[in-house]
């Protein structure tokens, strides 16, 4: 469940390789906040489902669209996992911190991500859910990100997929256990 950065999973190598043979399915939708994914939940999207995982990473486009500070993105996110708790009790899901933005460590959105995803972490109290902050691997040595992973500051490249698949793949493969 997601926004552009997960609905960009659609024609990479990476989906195809690592999440394909899952009978995975991506529920990503450019644009969406907190709020989107919520009235999805709300309004049949998982409807005749029974997810084993659900991967989680939503909440950028509430902070770069200035439609929530970090306290109410967090409370959107654990509004989701609250949700989908409800409606999919055997699932386990892996929430993913929100990837970082701008292009250096001190940049303002990057600093409202990381409050953001450090509020929302505390979801990991239910067994069930696992938080995972993967951020780091798509950032140079000094917390810079390049155009090479991520050509906007923002969305991932082909090599930024392949970046985020090899870091949860072993994390899904265990929850599927």
């Amino acid at each position: 469940l997601g926004d552009s950065i997960t609905q960009g999973w659609e024609g990479q190598p990476a989906w195809d390789n690592h999440f394909a043979p899952l009978k995975a399915a991506n529920f990503g939708f450019s644009g969406d906040r907190t709020e989107h994914v919520l009235w999805r939940l709300a309004n049949g999207e998982l409807v005749g489902l029974t997810p084993k995982v659900i991967v989680i990473m939503i909440g950028t486009n509430n902070l770069g669209h200035n439609s929530s500070n970090p306290q109410q993105t967090a409370d959107g996110v654990k509004a989701i996992v609250a949700t989908l708790r409800q409606k999919v009790p055997a699932a386990k899901i892996l929430l993913l911190a929100i990837f970082p933005r701008d292009e250096k460590p001190d940049g303002p959105l990057r600093k409202q991500v990381a409050e953001a995803s450090s509020l929302f972490k505390s979801v990991t109290d239910d067994p069930q859910v696992q938080y995972l902050d993967i951020g780091p691997k798509f950032l140079s040595e000094d917390g810079t990100a390049t155009k090479e992973v991520m050509p906007d500051f923002l969305h991932l490249s082909p090599k930024g997929y392949d970046i985020w698949a090899s870091a949860i793949a072993p994390k899904i493969a265990d929850l599927m256990k």
